[in-house]
């Protein structure tokens, strides 16, 4: 099986309540973190390791938080194809290293939506930093793990278990294929908001956004 070893992780959720459960796996491999905002506090306050980002980078946050990530350095240390030559000079020319696991969700739009907010505070809720780190980090599985969702924090803690610090292909694929419907999901959300407030009835492409309920294994054909 194809195995990559993760030796930095990139952090940026908007929910916290459960880095405590990744957090010391990701020390016991000694698996370098950077984090940014409310997360950076978030890991420092529960007494771990932690780079800032705009430290990381050397670029400051600025927009009022809209740019974070948005940084070569990042997006390099991502992107790359670790057994591509070409690449690998590229990164040694501009002093880039690998980032090998994304934990990033999104800005909760839907659940604002519900709360009825008005357009011009509700338009702070689109994430943008966020889907570009899941869909780069998903892009590239076979050498990135991404976890884009609370609930799969306990699915890598017993991969990283089972593999040493490592991560599977079967793992990296599958996360990757939540990650893309995620996005895919949260983009038709905003997309459908906004054609309904515009009325605009019959847009050119239609998304027809869901999620599952129940998943009964038992149904017969």
């Amino acid at each position: 099986m194809n195995f990559k070893k993760i030796k930095r992780a990139i952090i940026s959720v908007s929910d916290k309540s459960n880095l405590k459960i990744i957090l010391p796996i990701l020390k016991k491999f000694n698996i370098e973190i950077i984090s940014s905002g409310g997360s950076y506090k978030e890991i420092k306050s529960l007494k771990y390791n932690c780079t800032k980002v705009s430290n990381y980078t050397g670029f400051s946050e600025m927009l009022d938080g809209r740019i974070k990530t948005l940084h070569p350095k990042i997006y390099g240390g991502i992107l790359n194809i670790r057994n591509n030559k070409s690449h690998k000079l590229d990164l040694k020319k501009h002093n880039i290293s690998n980032i090998d696991l994304v934990i990033v969700d999104l800005y909760p739009f839907e659940e604002q939506l519900k709360k009825k907010k008005e357009f011009s505070k509700l338009i702070e809720y689109i994430d943008i930093g966020g889907p570009a780190l899941i869909r780069a980090a998903a892009k590239n599985f076979s050498d990135v793990t991404v976890i884009s969702n609370i609930e799969d924090y306990t699915a890598l803690v017993k991969e990283l278990k089972i593999f040493k610090g490592s991560t599977s292909i079967n793992f990296r694929k599958h996360m990757s294929a939540k990650a893309f419907d995620l996005t895919a999901y949260y983009d038709s959300i905003i997309s459908n908001y906004l054609n309904t407030k515009l009325k605009i009835n019959f847009p050119k492409k239609k998304k027809i956004s869901g999620k599952l309920k129940e998943n009964n294994k038992k149904m017969k054909n």
